[in-house]
Parts: C-alpha cells; sequence; structure tokens
C-alpha cells in the first residue's frame, strides 16, 4: 500500500468568505510537492481593523516549504481570490496560472508592486493541461459574476479533484462562458475522488436565476425615472455593468462609467476579447452638459467604501456631478455581511438630499454569482464524487454543505483553515492542524494580527491616549512638575476643571512623595505614573485611557 498522500490545506476561504487560499499536496508525508490555489484578500473595517489597508492570509506554512512550490493558480479575478498576488508572490517565487483576463488583471498587481508581470503565464481551459511536479491541471470554465471564472480539475496519481472556485449555473450569463452540463458530465466520467465546493449560498432553497433576466426589469428602472439615474454594482461584474449600459442606452440616456475600478475591469474585459459590444459611453466631461433626464451613471462603490465614487455623490460632488432631489440611484448588487453600514450611511445620505434609493430586496434588479442550494445538489450528482469538502464560506456554511452532502449519501467532512485533509484514502481523514492567521497590510508595511498594532489602535480609539513628561535632574530630583497631552478625551471632567490640571496636580503629588528608590528606577516611575492617570481619569471622566510615560533625565 502506497503512503503517498493528497492532501487539501486552506489557509484562507474555509470558515470565513474571503481571503482564498488553498493548498493541495502530493507525495510522502511531509515531503509532497505542493501548489497553491488562489491568493486572496479580505477587507478592514474601522471596528476590528482601523487604518488597516488590506488583511491577507498568513502564508507561513507555504512560505517555509516554497522550496516544495511547483505552481500557483488562480480560478478568478475578484479580489478575495487574486488580491493578494502583488503582496505576496514574492515570498513564494512559484510560477501563476490562470487564464487571459484573469492573467490580465494578476499581472498589473504584480506590475503595480515593481515584480514581474512575466511570473503569471496564461492557459487555456479544458481540454489544455497545465504541469506541474506531480499535478496535471485543468481550467474548467464555470459561470460568476466576472468573466473567465474557472474551476479546476486537478488529476495525480491518488485521483481526480475538482476544486468548482466560485461559481453559479447559468446558461445564459450575457458575459462569459454558460454553464455547460456535458462537460461537467465529462470531466466526472473517470471518476472523482473528491469534490471541494462553493458554500456562500447553501442556506439559499430555491433555483439560482440567470444573468438574464434582470436586465428587461433594469430598463423599465430606467425608463420609468424622471431625472438623472445612477447605478452601482460590483466593478468586476463586468456582465451587469453591460446589461446596466444597455438598459440605460435603450431609455434613451447617455452612459457614462465613473470609477477607477470600473473602468480597469471593464478595458481588461475588451482587451482580453472577453467583452464585446458594449454600448458607447461619454466622459465626465460631456457628461456634465447633458441634460438630467438623459443621463445615467454607472459608478463604484455598491458595498459602501468610502472613497468610490458612490460615497463621494452621497458627500456631495464628484468630479464635477452631483445628485438631486429627484434623481434615482439603484443599488445593482447585493450587500456583502460586514458591509451593511457603509451601504446604510449612503442610503441616508442621499435620502436627505432627496434622491430615491433601489436597493436589491426585491430581488429584481441582482443576482447571485454563487450557485444555490438546488444548483449544489445539481452539481453533486453530475461530479458524482466520493468524498465533498465543502469551502468558501463561513463555519455555517460548510457545516450546512456536509450536512447536505451526507444527507444525499455521499462522504463529506468539514475542514476549516489549518485542517489538513489526506484525500487519498476512501474516506478523508485529518492528518494534522496547521495554525492559520492573518497578515495586515498597514500603509506601506505587513503587520502581523498578533503583534498587537492593531490591538493598540483599537485600545487608543476605546480609551483615548495621555502623554504624561517628566524631567530629573542629575541627583534624580523632578524638574518642576511632569505635564500631560490628551488625546480623544473630555477637556473637564467631574471637578469641573480641565482634566490635564487635575492629572498633573495629582502626578506633582505622586512625585512629591515618591521615595528615592522609586525615583531611580525608571519602570517603577513608569508604572507609578501611569497607575495615577488611570485612576485620576477614572473618577473624572469615567475611562481608563492609555497612557505613554516619557522621563527624560540630565547627564
Amino acid at each position: 500500500m502506497s503512503n503517498e498522500r493528497l492532501i487539501y490545506l486552506p489557509l484562507g476561504g474555509a470558515g470565513e468568505i474571503g481571503m482564498n487560499a488553498y493548498v493541495y499536496g502530493y507525495g510522502a508525508p511531509d515531503k509532497e510537492r505542493l501548489i497553491l490555489v488562489d491568493m486572496g484578500v479580505t477587507f478592514p473595517d474601522m471596528d476590528g481593523t482601523p487604518g488597516v489597508d488590506l488583511i491577507l492570509p498568513d502564508l507561513s506554512w507555504l512560505i517555509e516549504r516554497r522550496d516544495r512550490l511547483d505552481a500557483i493558480f488562480i480560478t478568478h479575478a475578484h479580489e478575495d481570490h487574486v488580491g493578494a498576488v502583488g503582496h505576496l508572490w514574492e515570498s513564494l517565487g512559484a510560477p501563476v496560472y490562470a487564464r487571459a483576463f484573469t492573467a490580465n488583471i494578476a499581472r498589473h498587481k504584480l506590475d503595480d508592486r515593481g515584480l514581474p508581470g512575466s511570473a503569471v503565464q496564461t492557459v487555456s481551459p479544458w481540454p489544455e493541461a497545465t504541469k506541474a511536479g506531480p499535478f496535471t491541471v485543468h481550467f474548467l470554465p464555470v459561470s460568476h459574476s466576472i468573466p473567465e471564472s474557472s474551476g479546476l480539475v486537478i488529476d495525480t496519481e491518488a485521483g481526480r479533484v475538482v476544486h468548482t472556485g466560485d461559481f453559479k449555473l447559468d446558461e445564459t450569463p450575457m458575459v462569459g462562458e454558460p454553464f455547460d452540463p456535458a462537460l461537467w458530465s465529462e470531466v466526472a466520467k473517470p471518476g472523482v475522488r473528491a469534490l471541494v465546493c462553493d458554500s456562500t449560498n447553501v442556506f439559499s432553497r430555491h433555483v439560482g436565476r440567470s444573468e438574464a433576466t434582470v436586465g428587461a426589469e433594469i430598463e423599465t428602472l430606467v425608463r420609468e425615472a424622471g431625472q438623472m439615474v445612477v447605478a452601482t454594482t460590483f466593478a468586476s461584474n463586468v456582465a451587469r455593468v453591460k446589461t446596466l449600459a444597455e438598459a440605460g442606452v435603450r431609455a434613451g440616456r447617455s452612459v457614462c462609467l465613473l470609477g477607477r475600478a470600473m473602468r480597469r475591469m471593464i478595458e481588461a474585459a475588451v482587451e482580453t476579447g472577453v467583452l464585446t459590444g458594449f454600448p458607447s459611453v461619454v466622459s465626465v466631461e460631456d457628461a456634465a452638459s447633458i441634460p438630467r433626464e438623459n443621463l445615467m451613471l454607472l459608478v463604484t462603490g455598491s458595498q459602501g467604501e468610502r472613497r468610490a465614487a458612490s460615497a463621494q455623490l452621497a458627500r456631495g460632488k464628484y468630479r464635477g456631478l452631483e445628485m438631486k432631489a429627484g434623481d434615482l440611484f439603484l443599488f445593482s448588487s447585493k450587500t456583502i455581511p460586514g458591509n451593511e453600514r457603509g451601504v446604510i450611511r449612503i442610503i441616508n445620505q442621499f435620502s436627505e438630499m432627496g434622491v430615491d434609493v433601489v436597493d436589491d430586496s426585491s430581488g429584481l434588479y441582482h443576482v447571485s454569482g454563487h450557485a444555490n442550494r438546488p444548483d449544489l445538489e445539481r452539481v453533486h450528482d453530475l461530479i458524482n464524487p466520493q468524498i465533498v469538502v465543502p469551502m468558501h464560506g463561513e463555519h455555517r456554511h460548510l457545516r450546512e454543505h456536509v450536512k447536505l452532502a451526507e444527507t444525499l449519501g455521499r462522504t463529506s467532512v468539514l475542514a476549516v483553515n489549518g485542517t489538513m485533509i489526506d484525500l487519498a484514502a476512501n474516506r478523508p481523514r485529518v492528518v494534522d492542524y496547521i495554525e492559520t492567521g492573518r497578515v495586515y497590510l498597514d500603509g506601506a508595511v505587513k503587520v502581523g494580527a498578533l503583534d498587537g498594532i492593531v490591538r493598540d489602535r483599537i485600545r487608543m480609539a476605546l480609551n483615548g491616549h495621555v502623554l504624561v513628561t517628566v524631567i530629573l535632574d542629575e541627583e534624580d530630583e523632578p524638574l518642576g512638575d511632569p505635564w500631560c497631552e490628551t488625546m480623544g478625551l473630555a477637556e473637564l471632567g467631574q471637578s469641573a476643571v480641565p482634566l490635564v490640571d487635575v492629572l498633573e496636580q495629582d502626578l506633582s503629588q505622586f512625585i512629591g512623595r515618591a521615595s528615592e528608590k522609586t525615583l531611580t528606577d525608571d519602570d517603577k516611575l513608569e508604572e507609578g505614573m501611569r497607575r495615577i492617570v488611570r485612576n485620576t481619569a477614572q473618577a473624572e471622566i469615567g475611562k481608563k485611557p492609555e497612557v505613554t510615560v516619557v522621563i527624560s533625565r540630565m547627564a
């Protein structure tokens, strides 16, 4: 019996939505040759990660084994699958394989970081194969909300794995390849050991709708609008951007694209040939002179991003254009969990302007890019795998998908980030647990989630900050009184006098009473002053601030 393993190890994307990074390995234990599927990011929020620019998967385990990494495969160009390429590729160094549209986006991410775009190699879909160590990998076209999305057919001597990537079953996707059940059946014919499958919409019990169903509804909405129409969707959803533009043109309006990300995606789609027949658009300069009732803007910012075009219009103007009472704003998108507050803020800002806002609560103006529960059941039947491994979802999604697979009579396993599964046997077996985590892109540097930097930032945001300075002479006697500077704290406390004055008075008394042993020991002096500040602030304003003590000693 062979002791070689076929391992599956999610380092991101299993137990969360976003930050996808999945390792496959084949070979003797701890000597497997490896491939990585996807290098995605997730996005910060002001509550948990204030000031952070991006959140990346911690690939330390893989970086330590980079000499065993044969290739990186990117399934599609959404940020949660390709967004970390520019930030993490250099630490891995393996060739990157992707289809043309995704490769175009990945190269730009490397170029933006001064890294060689030549690291990304363009491949064609099934039946073309890419050899990477003991793996033979095919890109399987799937429908999704971005062009040229692909699942992966991964072959080894231990059997075939189908990694779906993000997908839906759409036979009329408008842009990109339609769902082809005959192709999926062809892939399944030799037998599939494991189906590693998207779980995002496992709780949605109706059959997924096609992109082709939203165009007529959007056109009716735009045609009946009396003034300017502004619509937002995911910039990467090229099919929806085209649907919106076509609806605007058919309704007799000039269309203008606003937002760098949207223009970039449309340009990439045109350059790579996946988008044809996109309606003519007008420049933002020309848009300013077009009557409002004849204009439709397509803008970025469907998730409430503060710097995107939608948010800037909600705050006033964007590139000389502004919304007015009676205008219509359409969210042709679903709000990703966690982004609700930003979206609601924009809706309320538009409401204050007298702008009418239409969201997706009716289900008429958006369709999901992920397979719903009945669609997942159909894929299980088409692929007929020995093992189902749910991925791409929060823990509740993965657990529900396991239940679904087992209800259908299939073996399944719940593998969250860091769970190493051996798929080589007839039943999946957990063989190891790997420590996983997150890396924060904070300005120009990467910091570990456990480094304390963001934690300290949160504590300062919650509690405020006091800087205390004291100067001691050569004989360890204070030169004058300590003084304080506060940030993020109320100026007046319970004593009805400035908080700074109360703090400085209590610190002066502490210094005056301090023993020689305390005055000569920086650690003891710092700890004592920090305690005085926190206790006094608690009594005065009900807060215990973060405290920095600066002790200067005269030489």
